[in-house]
């Protein structure tokens, strides 16, 4: 019987990447229970009347993973970091056509709790985020993949590091800066809003 430890899922990634299938079915019953917590994360952040639930943010997620067999992946954060960077993606692309949809006007946001340690008088939607997130990107993307993998993948500062092959120090103060950076674009744009 195949174990949940880091070791085995890194075992279980190599396998599907060098074709073997059987590999891809035992990964998915080791990484469902993560994939889980962070669909839960990205879920609690939602308004409860979301059309996408947790099971179905999760498969669509298996589905998108399908076509990464090809993807070289490190270990298991790079999967879980991958996995819930695909999550964002999704919620994001769902508000955009949500906005698009409602074409301005009475639009509806989708609201996201970004856990910054200063208040925006009202939360950034998903949206605005996601923008936020590409600035930050073209500007230093080791520090907006910080931010997925701390704030998305739920990863500690010391699995961060890991998957960016940086000490554990750098993934802290890569951190400290987006947290600041971003409030600061975030704050920003919800005053050009008013």
């Amino acid at each position: 019987m195949i174990s949940d430890s880091p070791g085995d899922i890194t075992v279980l990634l190599r396998a599907w990447h060098d074709g073997d299938n059987r590999a891809l079915e035992h990964l998915i019953d080791q990484v469902n229970r993560g994939l889980q917590r962070i669909a839960g994360t990205f879920m609690s952040r939602e308004d409860p009347s979301h059309v996408l639930q947790n099971t179905a943010l999760i498969n669509e997620a298996y589905l998108r993973l399908l076509t990464m067999q090809k993807v070289d992946w490190q270990n298991r954060s790079h999967f879980f970091a991958v996995s819930s960077q695909i999550m964002r993606h999704i919620l994001t692309d769902y508000a955009r056509s949500r906005q698009a949809l409602k074409r301005g006007g009475d639009v509806e946001r989708v609201y996201a709790s970004f856990g910054l340690d200063t208040a925006i008088a009202s939360d950034p939607d998903l949206v605005a985020i996601d923008d936020a997130l590409y600035d930050l990107a073209r500007l230093d993307s080791r520090k907006s993949q910080v931010v997925e993998l701390k704030f998305y993948g739920g990863l500690n500062f010391e699995e961060i590091a890991s998957v960016l092959e940086v000490s554990e120090i750098t993934a802290r103060r890569d951190w400290q800066f987006a947290k600041s950076w971003l409030l600061r674009e975030l704050t920003r744009e919800h005053r050009l809003e008013r």
